[in-house]
């Protein structure tokens, strides 16, 4: 297991209360599916607004995806934590009507429909933003809002294959392109939508107008590909030499019991490198004394280190290369992650209780706020489907008979999928 230091105790005076949360007092509605919006809106609400989330009858679909009591899965909750829950059925009419009322008294919309599918339903951007000008309407698509793949189907392994992701990240025996295990496309999408929502809401502070947002997942992911993964394609007109593709030396080295990653692209963390393998010389070979040198021989270089780093144990050498200055990381299994000693002691992963679901473990949110604020806010609790419906329509204005009526026809079903 990696690490062994204790946690330190809560500093529960530095925590970041809600009044001091930057986006308090902001209403979103999240009318968006899986991952790409429901990750945005989760960020927002980690930092303050108030999210509803708008789930059809059968539910958002990440509810039953992966390890699950009930309607809460774990991928559910790591994305619509500190939201609440209503369901609205929009080929419903009167569920329209509902759908309505929320947005005009929301700051923003996020919606993840295929192109088209929101305008069908007569929630198109230009109609919703014509009638609410201060409106921050997003979209979020696959490939765009139009052109040759929009209507098509999308997931993330279809944007990292199409974005060169895939091929970026070659198998190192084979050299076939690899489909990364995560969602990381959806991932990279919603990261820029909260930022690009966060900046929406400061222009509207200064001109009193809300805007709409596009994003795509291949736009999200060819920006997170161009600064390193794409590099040789940058220059146009006049290309330099190319450099070997990014990334061919990364790789992570076999221990005797088990794994570690390291890069030296500085020549003094080379040599320290070097040093503390025992073959200081190796620096000063004229194929690797120099980070240029060594991307151009690193077909020599690897299996050289890979042979010397085989010869020990992986905390002894990270221990003592880390001392010398290397960069270098201990390969953590996924279970070994929750007891590593840094993680522990930022407090990254933090217990939430879920209710009828026990107690969960979620990342706090990465941000942290105020002045030598040492701890980021609690992450918040996930919705079971519906939840939150009476409450929702009771704050719209609604009377008893119209509530009950709603619920009746399964606008705003309450308590179901419980454990």
């Amino acid at each position: 297991m990696a690490g062994g230091a204790d946690p330190p105790e809560e500093e529960t005076s530095l925590s970041v209360q809600p009044s001091e949360l930057p986006l308090r007092g902001i209403r979103v509605l999240d009318l968006s599916a899986v991952i790409s919006g429901p990750m945005a809106t989760a960020l927002l609400a980690d930092q303050g607004a108030e999210v509803i989330k708008v789930e059809p009858p059968a539910g958002d679909q990440s509810r039953r995806i992966g390890p699950a009591h009930g309607d809460l899965s774990a991928m559910f909750i790591g994305v619509n934590r500190g939201k609440r829950s209503i369901v609205l059925d929009l080929k419903r009419p009167d569920h329209l009507e509902v759908l309505h009322d929320l947005v005009a008294r929301a700051d923003v919309l996020v919606e993840n429909f295929r192109p088209g599918a929101m305008a069908r339903l007569g929630l198109g951007a230009d109609t919703l933003c014509a009638v609410h000008p201060r409106l921050i309407y997003v979209s979020i698509s696959g490939f765009g809002q139009s052109g040759p793949y929009a209507a098509a189907r999308v997931y993330d392994a279809v944007i990292q294959a199409v974005s060169g992701i895939s091929a970026s990240h070659p198998n190192q025996i084979s050299g076939e392109p690899t489909i990364l295990a995560t969602t990381v496309c959806d991932k990279l999408t919603a990261l820029n939508a909260a930022q690009a929502i966060s900046a929406a809401l400061f222009a509207r502070e200064r001109s009193g107008l809300g805007t709409r947002l596009q994003l795509s997942m291949l736009d999200a992911a060819l920006a997170f590909q161009w600064p390193d993964a794409m590099n040789n394609l940058s220059f146009v007109s006049k290309p330099p030499q190319a450099f070997p593709e990014f990334g061919v030396r990364q790789r992570a080295y076999k221990t005797r019991d088990g794994h570690v990653a390291t890069m030296t692209p500085q020549q003094d963390e080379f040599a320290a490198l070097c040093r503390g393998l025992g073959h200081p010389e190796l620096a000063a070979d004229p194929r690797f004394c120099s980070g240029d040198a060594r991307r151009h021989n690193v077909a020599e270089l690897v299996p050289l280190l890979a042979a010397l780093i085989a010869e020990h144990d992986t905390d002894e050498l990270v221990d003592s290369l880390r001392a010398a200055g290397v960069p270098i990381g201990r390969v953590n299994q996924r279970h070994e992650v929750i007891s590593d000693a840094q993680v522990l002691h930022n407090r990254a992963l933090v217990e939430v209780d879920q209710g009828d679901a026990g107690t969960v473990r979620l990342a706090r949110p990465a941000a942290r706020f105020g002045i030598g604020a040492q701890v980021a806010p609690m992450p918040g609790v996930a919705p079971r489907l519906g939840e939150h419906g009476r409450a929702v329509l009771a704050e719209l204005g609604y009377d008893e008979a119209r509530i009950d009526a709603l619920l009746a026809l399964g606008a705003a079903a309450e308590g179901a999928g419980h454990a």
